[in-house]
Formats: structure tokens, sequence, C-alpha cells
């Protein structure tokens, strides 16, 4: 099964509860994570996840690159999203 596949199947509600039906696993996720997760299930890069982040919310001051880059490696370290041989996200 393909990552972006993988995301497609995670059923996902407005609230943020997600179930994951190949794992069985269940999480939580704030606003921010719902807006990251949801661009990439969308096919979005890091990039166009992080300006949406930055749209949604006030980031000001905040280094919300940084967030991302943290939600990101949490999805790759559950199997969510493949991993970047290069270390980071587009």
């Amino acid at each position: 099964m393909s990552k972006q596949s993988h995301l497609r199947d995670l059923a996902i509600s407005e609230s943020g509860f997600v179930f994951d039906p190949v794992t069985g696993a269940t999480f939580t996720l704030n606003g921010t994570g719902l807006v990251i997760l949801q661009a990439l299930r969308a096919g979005k890069t890091r990039a166009e996840a992080l300006k949406l982040v930055e749209a949604e919310y006030e980031t000001e001051g905040h280094d919300a690159g940084a967030d991302v880059d943290e939600f990101v490696l949490q999805l790759e370290r559950h199997d969510i999203v493949a991993r970047d041989p290069e270390g980071g996200q587009s």
C-alpha cells in the first residue's frame, strides 16, 4: 500500500479524531495538526501545508515551520507518510 493511499484511507472527523484502518490506531489532532494532515492528504507539499497553517493561524513570532516539521516527523514514525530521504519535506 502506498503512503498516499494510506493517507486517503484514514477516517478523519471534523473535530480531529482520526482512525487508521490499517493499524487500528486512533488519535486526536488539534486544529493545526488537522490542517496539516488534510493538506498532505490532498497531495500538498510540506511547504504548501505550512502556508495553510500560517493563513489559518496567527503565527507571527512563532516558527510554524518547526511545528509542521515535527508533525510530519510523527506521521513518518507511524508510517502514515513516506520518509523523506533528504530529511525534510518539500
